[in-house]
């Protein structure tokens, strides 16, 4: 069942996170921080990043949530998951890494929380829309 959650998540997070990246913030992360990002995306990084996430998703709260039949317990534990990980990068940032903004660390905090929100409740649907 693993699997089968994993490839119904990932199209849902890639696709929501592309929109965030490629066109809602995009500006705002230039302007922010800009003179601290590559020129050139390390992929092999951002892919795995994204297996890592949506793996954890699965795991930890689409599967948990699927189990007890609760769309409510995607949501709240989707949020909490999105936080904690976007938490360890961006507090992180702002602790050890020189002008890191606090207005990034608490936008990505948000749309962490967000996002796995919307991917884990939006899986959690399909799932059950299609009877797995």
């Amino acid at each position: 069942m693993f699997i089968k959650l994993y490839f119904i998540a990932l199209p849902v997070f890639f696709a929501i996170d592309m929109v965030w990246l490629g066109f809602v913030a995009k500006k705002f992360y230039a302007n922010q921080i800009g003179h601290l990002m590559k020129s050139d995306v390390n992929w092999i990084a951002a892919i795995i990043f994204y297996l890592i996430f949506i793996a954890g998703l699965v795991v930890f709260v689409i599967s948990p949530a699927l189990e007890r039949g609760s769309w409510t317990q995607a949501i709240l534990f989707g949020a909490l998951f999105g936080l904690v990980c976007y938490a360890t990068y961006d507090l992180t940032n702002l602790a050890v890494a020189k002008d890191w903004p606090l207005l990034v660390t608490i936008v990505d905090l948000v749309w962490g929380a967000v996002l796995a929100t919307l991917v884990s409740t939006i899986t959690f649907l399909i799932i059950k829309r299609i009877g797995l």
